[in-house]
């Protein structure tokens, strides 16, 4: 007899980042890049052809001195579990380069198969995803600083977060053999998480009582970006200004930032 599919039984990773902590330093992004040999060029001039997992934005209340106010916005892959999986990116990868782990929560990229058509760059509304136009080549001796777990890309293929998952996988593997079934919320942590230095990404199961990112979701302070989409993002902000809350929702001009004026006096 076939076994039934329980999804409460499964893993569905995520995170919580508090912008009233975040200080906009950039550590996650330095920290990400190193950890998954995310290349660089010579010349970073370009942006569009900038390569970053995690990229922080900065943004304003568009308010006058002395009412102005700055929140930056640290933003990895959102890993959109949309309508059961079907997120925006996998919909519409014809290779299934990209798939949606229903065990784990992480949206997936799988660089031998992408053959660099950019649909997924095209249908992510969080611009979380970057094709690769060169080899990356690395000045001489920091090969060495390459992590060994994470396979560089090669040019002509889409790139992103991904959790980084190859540390999930040594945790499965540590566990495996100390005889466990399972691994502890610490065991499993992201590079961003442990590089952040005011402690503003906490990562962890989001379907588990018992991990710090399961209660930090249930505050009221708690928001996701673009939720009116329907994509189901697995990245949660924390925030106590409302007018972070509305632009965090692609909020229009007008009414409602007469709204939040008035409640800002």
């Amino acid at each position: 007899m076939k076994k039934e599919h329980n999804h409460m039984k499964n893993k569905k990773f995520g995170m919580c980042i508090d912008l009233d902590k975040c200080t906009g330093c950039g550590s996650c992004m330095v920290a990400c890049m190193s950890e998954n040999n995310v290349p660089f060029r010579e010349d970073e001039t370009d942006k569009r052809k900038s390569i970053t997992w995690m990229k922080v934005y900065k943004i304003t209340n568009n308010l006058s001195f002395p009412d102005t106010e700055v929140c930056y916005i640290p933003r990895p892959c959102m890993h959109c579990e949309g309508h059961d999986g079907h997120s925006p990116c996998v919909s519409v990868c014809p290779a299934t380069a990209t798939d949606y782990d229903m065990s784990t929560g992480i949206v997936s990229q799988i660089y031998t198969r992408c053959f660099g058509c950019r649909y997924c760059m095209g249908a992510c509304p969080y611009h979380a995803r970057y094709f690769n136009w060169w080899d990356p080549v690395w000045p001489a001796e920091m090969e060495k600083y390459l992590s060994p777990d994470v396979s560089p890309r090669m040019r002509g293929v889409v790139e992103k977060c991904n959790f980084c998952y190859p540390r999930y996988q040594r945790a499965l593997d540590n566990a495996y053999n100390d005889g466990r079934s399972d691994i502890d919320e610490d065991e499993y942590q992201t590079a961003c998480t442990q590089g952040c230095p005011a402690g503003a990404i906490t990562f962890g199961d989001l379907n588990n009582k018992s991990h710090a990112v399961y209660k930090l979701k249930k505050s009221h302070r708690a928001f996701r970006l673009l939720e009116r989409l329907g994509t189901n993002p697995k990245v949660y902000y924390l925030s106590s200004k409302e007018w972070v809350h509305r632009a965090g929702d692609n909020y229009l001009e007008g009414e409602n930032l007469k709204n939040i004026k008035k409640s800002h006096h």
